[in-house]
């Protein structure tokens, strides 16, 4: 039996150039769809990055200004520090007068000073103390407090106050027995001999010596220890006014 188709191939192409068109259609809808998607993730990202990087330089900028705090706070801390300095050797910690007596009051018999010279220096630090002192700071500091106190540290320079010594004495021994009696005083340290030889006054041979000391570091006298040392000294006074 045979079958036969009555619609037209007209009806028929115009079915599937319809039935194409709808599939055409969907699928551009979907395609728009999918990218409309995208590009609203696309901008949500962007505005997500936005706000991130936003935060970023807002944080940046404090950072910026606590760095600069840090910086005038350490410029401060270098200005209170040499305005200290200052202040403590203005301060005397033994006056000179207090240092005479003392180096009087040790003068053994017939010996006398001619020659007394004081001068302040900046001590010297090795290397590997300063290394030391460093690392363990740094050591116990965050980065950016190390580095602030590696420059206060090196900022920091200790004075030491020097004594040139020069007088006359009938000989060596009396010298000597004076370079101990100033070892043991507790105002000088590295008391040493720096030359010492003869010289005459009317006939009379006697020993002109040179010495040098350094003035006891972190040194603090009490008003009884100055009292004592400015008695002696009076007391050593009158007695050889009396002969």
């Amino acid at each position: 039996m045979l079958n036969i188709n009555f619609v037209p191939d007209d009806y028929v192409q115009n079915s599937e150039s319809q039935r194409t068109n709808l599939m055409y259609l969907v699928l551009l809808a979907v395609v728009m769809v999918a990218l409309g998607g995208l590009f609203a993730t696309i901008k949500i990202r962007q505005r997500v990055l936005c706000r991130e990087v936003q935060s970023i330089n807002a944080e940046m900028t404090k950072e910026g200004e606590d760095l600069k705090k840090l910086s005038e706070l350490q410029t401060k801390q270098k200005e209170m520090m040499r305005t200290a300095l200052t202040t403590s050797q203005l301060l005397e910690p033994v006056p000179k007068s207090v240092l005479l007596a003392s180096l009087t009051n040790n003068l053994p018999p017939g010996v006398s000073l001619v020659r007394l010279f004081m001068i302040q220096k900046e001590v010297k630090q090795t290397a590997s103390q300063s290394a030391q002192m460093n690392k363990y700071q740094a050591a116990q500091a965050d980065p950016p407090k190390a580095d602030a106190l590696q420059q206060t540290y090196s900022a920091e320079k200790p004075i030491e106050t020097h004594i040139d010594i020069g007088g006359i004495a009938p000989s060596d021994l009396q010298v000597a027995d004076y370079i101990e009696r100033l070892n043991t005083s507790s105002l000088l340290q590295t008391v040493a001999l720096v030359e010492s030889k003869e010289h005459k006054i009317d006939d009379t041979t006697f020993r002109q010596f040179k010495l040098t000391a350094v003035l006891k570091s972190n040194i603090h006298l009490s008003p009884e220890d100055l009292d004592r040392i400015r008695a002696e000294h009076e007391g050593r006074a009158n007695a050889s006014g009396s002969f």
